[in-house]
C-alpha cells in the first residue's frame, strides 16, 4: 500500500528550513554590510545541487568546528534564501521579483547548478515576463549566451528577435550588440528583415566600433579602409546581396566597394545587369519565417497565440517552441475549390478546427475557432470555448483581437448545410456563404474588427486541432 504524500513532505523539508535543526553548514551570501548568515544540511544540498555534491566530495572545502564553510559575495541573501526553499521543497514565488532580478535568480541557480530551478524559471519567463524580454534584448542576450543551459529561454528570444526584429534592430543599444551574437543573427533564415536595411544596420554597427573613421567612405584613407574591412569581413557571406534591389544596391552598397570582395562586386552587377547572364556562384535563398505548418497565410507564431487562445491564456503563453497541439491543414479554398460543399466534404466531422481568412488588399485575416465540430446538420452548437479574431496587420502579432463566444451562446458556431460554409455566431458575426465572406453583426461574439457586410478574401484555410 502507498500513500500520497508528496505535498506532507514538501512541507516538512520548508519547516526543517525553517528552524534550523542539526544544520551542519553555514553559508555566507552577499558581501560587505549585507553579507547574512544561512544555515542549511549538507544532505539535502548534496542530493538537490550538482554544484554543493562536488564541493562535499572536495576534501579542501572549509570546515569549522564540524560545520561546513561557504561564501557566495555573489548572491544576496534574498535570492540565496529563495534557491534554498526551491532545494528544500520545491518551491518558489516569482511573481514578486521584477523581471531583472528573476533573470539574476536565473544566472545564480545555473551557478550552482541547480537544473530544474533553471527550468522553471526559464518558464516563467518565457510564459510572464514577455514584455521585460522585449525591453532590453541586447542586454538579455548577452547574458543568456553566456550560459549554454539557457537553451529554452536562447530559443525563445531569437525566435521574438526575428518575429519582431524592430525590437533590436531599432533600439539604440544594437551597436553595443557583441559580434558573435550578431553573426547569429545575421545567419538565420527566419529573420524578418528586408535584406537593405540588414545591411544598413550592419554599417551602422561596424561605424560604431570604429567611432572615430569619418561617416563619408569617399573621403577614408588607406587605414580606415583596411580597418573597416577587418570589422565587417566576418558578416560579408551572412548578407544575401542577390536580393538587395538593384537601386539600394547602387547606392546603399556599391559606395562600400572598397572593403567588399572585388568578385562580389562582379558578379551582382552582372546579376541586376544582364539578367540572362549564367553566374557560377551559389544564389543563396531569400530569408523568410519558417513555418512548420502547412499554411499559406501565417506563420508558426500564429499558431502558438492560437494555442495561448485555445486554452484561454495570455497569447504570449506559448511559442512556437512548445505548442501544445498539432494543426492538421484539413482545407485551402485556393487548392481544394472554393466551394460550400468541398468545405464540407473534407472539415465536418473532424472535431476542433481553427479557420484562418486572408482580405484582399491588405494584411488583415480574420478567423474563427470551433472546439467542437463542422457537419450538415443545420443546427446551432452551444460553446464557450469557441472564439472569432483579426489581426489588422498579420505581421505585427500586437495587432490581434480576440472575442469568446458569449457565456457560451447557443448560437456559438452552425452545424452547417448546403448554404453555409464555416458560420459563427447566431447574428452571423463571421460566415461564409454565397461565395463571399461577410459579417452582419456582432451578437454571439463581441466586435472584433471583422468588417461588416461583404469583403473580399485571397484564400481561407482550415486546421484541425488536435492535443499533442
Amino acid at each position: 500500500m502507498s500513500f500520497e504524500y508528496s505535498q506532507e513532505l514538501a512541507d516538512d523539508y520548508e519547516n526543517l528550513l525553517k528552524t534550523d535543526e542539526d544544520y551542519n553548514v553555514i553559508i555566507y551570501a552577499g558581501e560587505n554590510k549585507n553579507v547574512e548568515e544561512i544555515h542549511s544540511h549538507s544532505i539535502i544540498l548534496r542530493i538537490r545541487s550538482q554544484y554543493f555534491r562536488t564541493a562535499f566530495s572536495n576534501e579542501l572545502t572549509k570546515k569549522k568546528d564540524g560545520k561546513y564553510i561557504f561564501n557566495f559575495p555573489n548572491i544576496s541573501p534574498k535570492f540565496f534564501k529563495i534557491i534554498l526553499r526551491f532545494i528544500y521543497c520545491g518551491k518558489i514565488d516569482l511573481e514578486k521579483l521584477q523581471g531583472q532580478d528573476v533573470l539574476k535568480l536565473l544566472t545564480r541557480a545555473d551557478e550552482l547548478k541547480i537544473q530544474r530551478l533553471v527550468i522553471c524559471i526559464q518558464e516563467y519567463l518565457i510564459k510572464h515576463q514577455h514584455e521585460f524580454l522585449q525591453q532590453n534584448p541586447t542586454e538579455i542576450l548577452e547574458t543568456i549566451y553566456l550560459h549554454e543551459t539557457f537553451t529554452d529561454l536562447w530559443n525563445y528570444c531569437l525566435e521574438e528577435i526575428c518575429t519582431k526584429p524592430d525590437l533590436l534592430f531599432k533600439s539604440d543599444k544594437f551597436i553595443n550588440l557583441k559580434a558573435p551574437l550578431l553573426e547569429l543573427l545575421l545567419k538565420r533564415d527566419d529573420l524578418s528583415l528586408d535584406e537593405i536595411i540588414i545591411w544598413n544596420s550592419l554599417i551602422k554597427w561596424c561605424f560604431s566600433q570604429h567611432p572615430t573613421i569619418q561617416q563619408d567612405v569617399n573621403k577614408w584613407n588607406k587605414e580606415e579602409i583596411v580597418i573597416m574591412e577587418r570589422t565587417i569581413h566576418r558578416f560579408i557571406p551572412l548578407i544575401r546581396f542577390y536580393h538587395i534591389p538593384s537601386a539600394d544596391f547602387v547606392t546603399k552598397v556599391y559606395p562600400f566597394k572598397e572593403i567588399l570582395p572585388k568578385d562580389l562586386i562582379n558578379n551582382i552587377l552582372v546579376f541586376h545587369m544582364a539578367p540572362d547572364e549564367k553566374l557560377n556562384v551559389d544564389v543563396q535563398s531569400p530569408r523568410k519565417p519558417k513555418c512548420v505548418y502547412d499554411s499559406v497565410i501565417i506563420s508558426d507564431k500564429h499558431f502558438a497565440i492560437f494555442s495561448s487562445w485555445i486554452e484561454n491564456k495570455n497569447e504570449s503563453y506559448y511559442n512556437v517552441n512548445n505548442i501544445p497541439y498539432k494543426f492538421n491543414l484539413l482545407y485551402r479554398a485556393s487548392r481544394d475549390g472554393n466551394t460550400i460543399a468541398t468545405f464540407h466534404a473534407k472539415c465536418d466531422n473532424k472535431g476542433a478546427t481553427i479557420v484562418i481568412v486572408k482580405i484582399t488588399n491588405s494584411e488583415q485575416i480574420v478567423g474563427g475557432y470551433n472546439p467542437l465540430y463542422w457537419d450538415s446538420s443545420n443546427g446551432w452548437k452551444p460553446t464557450s470555448d469557441s472564439f472569432i479574431f483579426s489581426f489588422a496587420n498579420k505581421d505585427n502579432l500586437q495587432s490581434a483581437k480576440l472575442g469568446y463566444s458569449n457565456y457560451g451562446d447557443p448560437y456559438s458556431v452552425f452545424g452547417g448545410n448546403v448554404n453555409y460554409g464555416p458560420l459563427f455566431g447566431g447574428g452571423h458575426d463571421l460566415g461564409f456563404s454565397n461565395n463571399r465572406w461577410y459579417r452582419s453583426c456582432s451578437s454571439s461574439y463581441p466586435d472584433v474588427g471583422i468588417p461588416l457586410n461583404n469583403f473580399q478574401t485571397d484564400d481561407y484555410e482550415v486546421f484541425q486541432v488536435v492535443k499533442k
